[in-house]
C-alpha cells in the first residue's frame, strides 16, 4: 500500500516538474529571461501582434511540411514488415500505424507504439510482446538512419557550425551502436537461454519473456535482415528531415535544406523516453536550433517551432483519424487499449525479475 502511494506521489511530482519545465521552455520561444540584470524579468523577443499577422505567409512551406509528415505513416507501414515475424498485409500494417499515430498525437500518454502492437496482437494473433519487439527494432534502426543523416549534414553549408557538436554526435553514435549490439545479442541468445531455463525447470516467467523477445527481434539474427530493415528505415527519417529542411529554407535560412536532419536529431534526443516536458523540449530545441544555431530571426524561429509542431500533430492525427473511423474504433477504446498494453508490458517486465516460489 505504501509503495503504491509512493509511486503515485512520484508520478504527481514528475508531472508537476514536467509542466513547469514545459512552461519555461515554451516561454523561451517568445521571451528572454532576465535573471541577473535590471528591468523586467521577461523581455519580449519580438512584437506578438506582427508575429500573428505574418503567420499566414508561412503557408507556402507549411503545406509541403504537412504532406511529408503524413508520408511517415505509409513509409513506416512498409518498414514494419521487415521486422515482423510473419507476413502481415500492407493495408493492415498501414491502418495499425495510422491508428498508433492518432493515439500518439491526439491522446495523452504517448501510447501510439503500444497501441499498434496491441491491435496487431488482436487482428493478426501475433503475441503482443513480439509485436512490441518488432516496433522497438524499427525505432532503433530509424535512430541509426537519423545519426547517419546527421553525420552527412556535417558536409553541408553548416559543417563548420556543426563541428562544435561533434563530441555529442560521437556519444549518440556510440549509444546507437551499443543498442544495436544489445539487440543482436538478445536476438541470438534469448531463445537458447529460454531453452536452458526450460530444461532446468526454472524461472518460467523469464523463459516466457525471453521466448517472445527472441521472436520480436528475429530480424536482428542476420546481417542481411538488419541491413534490409535499415534500408527501409531511411524513408521514415528522410521524409521529416526533408520537411524540416524545407521549413528552414522557408523562414529564410540559407542552405536550410541541409539542416533538417540536424533539427530532427536534436528533437529525437530531447524527446527520448523518460525525458519530461516533451512538448516544451520540442519548442525549446527547435526555436534554439533555428535562432541560435542556424541564424534565423527570433520571430521566424518562433513561427518555425509553432507551425512545425502544429503541422506534425494535425497531419498525423488527421490521417490516423481516418483509419480510426474506418475501423469503427471509439476514442475511449483507444485510451483503454493503450493503457492495457502499457500495463501488460510493465507487468511482464516486473514479473520477469521476480523470483518464482513453488510450494513445499
Amino acid at each position: 500500500m505504501k509503495r503504491a502511494a509512493g509511486r503515485t506521489y512520484l508520478k504527481v511530482l514528475l508531472g508537476v516538474v514536467g509542466v513547469m519545465l514545459s512552461a519555461l521552455l515554451i516561454s523561451s520561444v517568445f521571451f528572454r529571461w532576465n535573471l541577473g540584470g535590471d528591468g523586467p524579468l521577461l523581455i519580449q523577443r519580438f512584437p506578438l501582434g506582427k508575429f500573428v499577422r505574418d503567420l499566414p505567409g508561412h503557408l507556402r512551406w507549411l503545406i509541403p511540411f504537412m504532406l511529408l509528415s503524413a508520408s511517415i505513416i505509409p513509409l513506416r507501414a512498409v518498414q514494419w514488415q521487415r521486422t515482423l515475424s510473419q507476413p502481415v498485409p500492407l493495408r493492415e500494417r498501414y491502418h495499425l500505424v495510422a491508428i498508433g499515430a492518432f493515439t500518439h498525437n491526439a491522446l495523452p500518454g504517448k501510447l501510439g507504439d503500444f497501441m499498434r502492437s496491441f491491435l496487431l496482437s488482436r487482428t493478426q494473433r501475433i503475441p503482443f510482446l513480439q509485436g512490441l519487439g518488432s516496433v522497438a527494432v524499427c525505432k532503433l534502426l530509424e535512430f541509426a538512419a537519423l545519426m547517419g543523416l546527421v553525420a552527412v549534414s556535417f558536409l553541408g553549408p553548416f559543417g563548420e557550425t556543426m563541428s562544435h557538436f561533434a563530441p555529442q554526435l560521437r556519444v549518440a553514435v556510440a549509444v546507437c551502436v551499443g543498442l544495436v549490439v544489445v539487440v543482436v545479442l538478445l536476438a541470438h541468445y534469448a531463445l537458447p537461454l529460454a531453452r536452458l531455463l526450460e530444461g532446468r525447470k526454472r524461472l518460467p516467467r523469464v523463459r516466457h519473456l525471453l521466448g517472445h523477445v527472441s521472436e520480436g527481434l528475429g530480424t536482428a539474427r542476420s546481417f542481411r535482415g538488419m541491413a534490409k530493415a535499415l534500408f527501409f528505415s531511411i524513408g521514415p527519417v528522410l521524409a521529416p528531415a526533408l520537411g524540416y529542411g524545407l521549413a528552414l529554407r522557408g523562414i529564410g535560412v540559407s542552405g536550410g535544406l541541409f539542416a533538417g536532419a540536424v533539427v530532427l536529431g536534436a528533437i529525437a534526443l530531447g524527446q527520448a523516453p523518460g525525458v519530461p516536458a516533451g512538448m516544451g523540449i520540442y519548442f525549446g530545441v527547435t526555436s534554439w536550433a533555428a535562432r541560435g544555431l542556424l541564424g534565423a530571426s527570433a520571430e521566424d524561429a518562433a513561427a518555425f517551432s509553432i507551425l512545425t509542431w502544429l503541422g506534425t500533430v494535425l497531419s498525423q492525427a488527421t490521417v490516423g483519424a481516418f483509419s480510426v473511423h474506418l475501423r469503427g474504433i471509439r476514442i475511449k477504446d483507444l485510451r483503454k487499449g493503450g493503457s492495457l498494453a502499457r500495463q501488460a508490458t510493465s507487468h511482464v517486465a516486473h514479473e520477469a525479475v521476480q523470483p518464482v516460489h513453488t510450494p513445499g
